[in-house]
């Protein structure tokens, strides 16, 4: 297969009218969505806005998130998504304007979840001590957890919720994302 002036000017119509790589290489025939890929790169093509990915969408942002010493910064919300043409990859994407979803509760301060009596370092720990990591493992300020921990896991209540998340929350949470 050739790429001929008829076949090219084709491709860069399909492409301006936002097909995706494999709809417009199944138009074409006799070509892959990796040759058409190719060959929007080549041609230099401009490239489609990419729509915010899953994780930026569903998270909500804190008021104030604690920093590592735990003093509250002011963060501002997201501007909502606008209801543009936008794309993932090579699929052009009519966006919708998104539900508002309830707040999600604050987090409390690293300082509240783990008081100064229980900070452990690698040498005070035990098998029943929680072994979650907080900090960075190259500074002198670096320890675990340190509160006490239920038998055959390594980690407290706390950090076990957020350490082991349900088979069925981790379907739902990634149907939503594809959804």
């Amino acid at each position: 297969m050739s790429w001929t002036s008829e076949r090219v000017d084709l491709l860069k119509k399909l492409w301006s009218d936002g097909l995706s790589a494999s709809q417009i290489a199944a138009e074409l025939g006799g070509v892959t969505r990796n040759a058409v890929i190719g060959k929007v790169h080549r041609l230099g093509l401009s490239g489609r806005a990419k729509a915010p990915s899953s994780a930026q969408k569903s998270r909500k942002v804190a008021k104030s998130a604690p920093t590592q010493d735990n003093t509250a910064v002011e963060e501002a919300p997201s501007a909502p998504t606008p209801s543009a043409p936008q794309s993932i990859g090579a699929t052009a994407l009519k966006a919708e304007a998104a539900p508002v979803a309830a707040p999600e509760p604050e987090a409390q301060p690293v300082a509240e979840l783990v008081p100064i009596a229980k900070r452990a370092t690698i040498l005070t720990l035990t098998e029943r001590t929680c072994k979650w990591p907080i900090g960075d493992p190259t500074k002198e300020d670096f320890y675990f957890c340190g509160h006490p921990s239920n038998p055959g896991v390594p980690y407290c209540a706390y950090h076990c919720r957020v350490a082991y998340q349900p088979a069925s929350d981790r379907r739902r949470d990634k149907s939503a994302a594809n959804g």
